[in-house]
């Protein structure tokens, strides 16, 4: 949006348009009209249209009107208002001098002896300094909308700027973090596997379960990297595989009993829908924390809490013994998985945080949960 730098044209009408009619309402009320009333009420429509592109210049013509009759007064100060709204103030008050001194002088042709020349001049002076600050504060009033609406524009285009790298870094977070998607599925596998290959005596019923396993857990790792693939390509919720309920979480912490690993888990959660917004990382924190207790404190006990309500925080707290010194296994893995997981947090609005203290390690995500 731009100031204009002239009226648009149904304001230019209406300003010609009332310039005529006060003209004419002047030469019906002039009791000795004469024919340079009437040339000057035709040259003040004149002046007003010249004042719809040259405001200064109709506005001093106007002026000079003025003198010769007082049938030109409204075109005059309607120039005044014009010259101080769309021109400069020092401009401005130029032309409203200009107009106070004529019809000074316009006292001389035309005397009224029913108001004495000091009276008509305080009238003059008041009226012509008072369109004078009406007009500038019409303009700064205009500028300062202006300035508002460009500055609102400005500011959307910003938060569009700032979505936009935040989807950006949000994808890329999604892609550093990628081998912790996979990494709770592929530990579940490994340690059937890893089952199977140290233990080829077992009975064929544990052999055809342990295979099982493997191979639903090598499905179900394909379908979450198909699902990171998808949040890396789609905006929609439909990448993410859908909302994520109590009864996912539910059915992570039964994989990981059925992997062995011993889950206590106390549900503070008073609803079976989790919001998208925080569903999918509060999945992914569970996911991670199962997978680091499985990897670096096997066979130790996990104690899960799980809390929150709308207009609250969602909060994931794990808890686990720590190896003792020398008996921790030695796993692969990027030691990235933390990291990951604190950025995906953070980009959530939440906060994660892992400390080691009196044997234990514990893991604890805090996310927003909106109303």
């Amino acid at each position: 949006m731009t100031e204009r730098r002239h009226p648009r044209p149904a304001d230019a009408i209406l300003l010609v348009g009332g310039v005529a009619l006060l003209t004419a309402l002047g030469l019906w009320a002039r009791i000795d009209l004469g024919p340079l009333d009437v040339a000057v009420a035709v040259l003040s429509v004149g002046a007003a249209v010249v004042q719809v592109r040259r405001p200064v210049a109709g506005a001093f013509a106007a002026a000079v009107l003025a003198v010769l009759s007082p049938v030109a007064t409204p075109v005059a100060t309607i120039g005044a208002l014009q010259a101080a709204w769309r021109g400069r103030f020092r401009t401005a008050a130029a032309v409203a001098a200009a107009g106070v001194l004529a019809h000074l002088l316009q006292w001389r042709w035309y005397p009224n002896p029913a108001l004495g020349f000091e009276w008509w001049a305080l009238l003059v002076v008041v009226t012509y300094g008072a369109l004078l600050g009406w007009g500038a504060l019409a303009k700064a009033r205009r500028r300062l909308l202006i300035s508002l609406h460009e500055r609102a524009e400005r500011a959307e285009a910003e938060q569009g700027r700032r979505v936009a790298e935040a989807r950006a870094a949000e994808r890329r977070a999604l892609a550093r973090d990628m081998h912790d998607v996979l990494a709770n599925r592929l530990s579940l596998v490994a340690t059937h596997a890893g089952a199977l290959e140290f233990r080829p005596d077992a009975p064929p019923e544990k052999v055809a379960m342990a295979a099982g396993v493997v191979r639903d857990g090598v499905h179900q790792a394909l379908e979450e990297l198909r699902q990171v693939i998808g949040l890396l390509r789609e905006d929609d919720e439909a990448a993410t595989g859908g909302p994520v309920t109590v009864a996912d979480l539910e059915r992570l912490i039964e994989e990981s009993r059925a992997a062995g690993q011993t889950v206590e888990v106390r549900n503070a959660l008073s609803v079976a829908i989790l919001p998208p917004s925080i569903g999918r990382t509060a999945f992914r924190v569970l996911q991670e924390g199962l997978t680091n207790a499985r990897k670096h404190a096997a066979g130790s006990p996990v104690d899960l809490a799980l809390s929150g309500a709308p207009g609250t925080d969602l909060t994931v707290e794990l808890a686990n013994p720590l190896p003792a010194q020398g008996d921790a296994p030695v796993v692969p893995g990027s030691g990235l998985g933390l990291v990951g997981l604190t950025e995906r947090v953070r980009l959530a609005g939440g906060r994660l945080d892992h400390e080691r203290g009196d044997g234990r390690f514990r893991l604890r995500a805090r996310l927003p949960w909106p109303t």
